[in-house]
């Protein structure tokens, strides 16, 4: 039998036998085994026996743990089969378009500002629908193009294409755990603004979000308050419903990012001109972010929960979701807002009501909890913290946190 052979049959067995196997390979006895995980000797019987079934993540990452192993070595070929593998890679092939200065060969001709401008929005309405895999594999050759349609740089609407691409690279990217990935791309977005107020503002949204996730809170609250000087919202001029939900949307997101700091002064001053923007001047006006008064109450809530009063922020959740405005929003914002407010929840111990938010955030968004670090910690959380529905249980085993032998 090959290397190989040998590996995927240790990868077939089931659990019980692999902790068996592991263990004999370690020197350990059943006994010492079991004192070390905190169980008796009787029960690693049964375990390696396959008499009782190993399927709580906790006790698999107890386990594995003591044997010195990650816990997709007990769990097996199977749980691996995830769609985080495919996002891994698809990511990998944006940090690579990311790397890459090289202007394209243009055989076919570069793409002009029309066709791009349309390919741009399926991409943008791929990340509101949440189909990230599909944006992410959509990206590299967006990026390459827009650049190539940006060059030589000064093309105004060449360049808010490139910004725009940009964009929506970075929001993915933070969703996906890569911040550092994201920042480099609103970086990219905020050079080739050059200054232009609505360029500017467009690719601030994304930075802050980006520092945000870095933990940079008064950095990413001083680029978007910043970003909206800019779009000249005086009080002796009317903004366009445009111009506005871009100024509410970046104000929310330096009051987002004020909270990070415990800065409620900052959060009620922010907030409250994100809220006046929502009311006054796009309350009827849908913009492609759902920028609305309902995004500021949402926030609010996220806000409530960052400054440690999660009742409030549940308060506040329940009051924004059951109205009419809450399903109008893009899917990815519901879902993302969902897998959020679930560290209120808890926080204040309510772990059925934190299984069941995972649970519709699933059904309106698969790929914010399937792909999205946060949601697979939110998750975890709610498995440790004791029994859990069998729903609940089959969305762990489905995005490979537990599994049932």
């Amino acid at each position: 039998m090959t290397t190989r052979n040998r590996q995927d049959s240790h990868r077939e067995l089931p659990i019980g036998r692999r902790v068996a196997q592991l263990r004999v390979r370690r020197g350990m006895s059943q006994q010492v085994f079991a004192d070390r995980i905190g169980r008796s000797k009787s029960w690693v019987d049964k375990v390696e026996r396959g008499v009782r079934t190993l399927d709580r993540l906790p006790m698999i990452e107890t386990v594995a743990a003591a044997l010195g192993v990650a816990p997709a070595v007990l769990v097996g070929r199977q749980a691996q089969r995830t769609p985080a593998t495919d996002a891994t890679a698809a990511v990998e092939q944006v940090r690579m378009a990311l790397a890459n200065y090289d202007t394209p060969s243009g055989r076919d001709g570069p793409s002009s500002v029309a066709d791009l401008d349309r390919q741009i929005g399926y991409a943008c309405t791929a990340y509101r629908h949440a189909h990230h895999l599909q944006l992410l594999r959509m990206l590299p050759d967006l990026l390459a193009a827009t650049r190539h349609a940006n060059r030589p740089a000064g093309d105004a609407p060449a360049a808010l294409l490139l910004v725009r691409v940009y964009r929506v690279a970075a929001q993915v990217l933070v969703k996906l755990g890569e911040p550092h990935l994201a920042w480099l791309a609103a970086d990219r977005a905020m050079t080739t603004a050059a200054g232009d107020p609505r360029r500017t503002a467009l690719a601030a949204v994304p930075l802050a979000q980006a520092l945000r996730a870095l933990g940079r809170g008064r950095l990413a609250m001083a680029a978007a308050t910043t970003a909206v000087r800019p779009l000249d919202l005086a009080p002796h001029r009317e903004p366009g419903p445009d111009d506005a939900a871009l100024a509410g949307i970046l104000l929310t997101e330096a009051a987002l990012a004020a909270a990070t700091c415990g800065d409620a002064a900052a959060v009620d001053d922010l907030t409250g001109r994100a809220a006046h923007l929502a009311a006054t001047y796009v309350e009827h006006h849908h913009d492609e972010d759902g920028f609305g008064p309902v995004v500021v109450d949402l926030a609010r809530a996220l806000i409530a929960a960052r400054l440690g009063d999660n009742y409030q922020a549940v308060t506040l959740h329940q009051r924004a979701t059951g109205g009419d405005a809450w399903p109008q929003l893009p899917a990815e914002h519901r879902a993302a807002h969902l897998i959020d407010v679930t560290r209120a929840h808890l926080d204040l111990g309510d772990y059925q009501a934190a299984g069941r938010a995972l649970l519709t955030a699933d059904r309106i968004a698969p790929a914010e909890v399937r792909h999205r670090p946060a949601a697979r910690a939110a998750l975890t959380a709610v498995l440790r913290a004791g029994p859990t529905p069998a729903d609940v249980t089959r969305l762990a085993t489905t995005i490979g946190l537990a599994r049932h032998c």
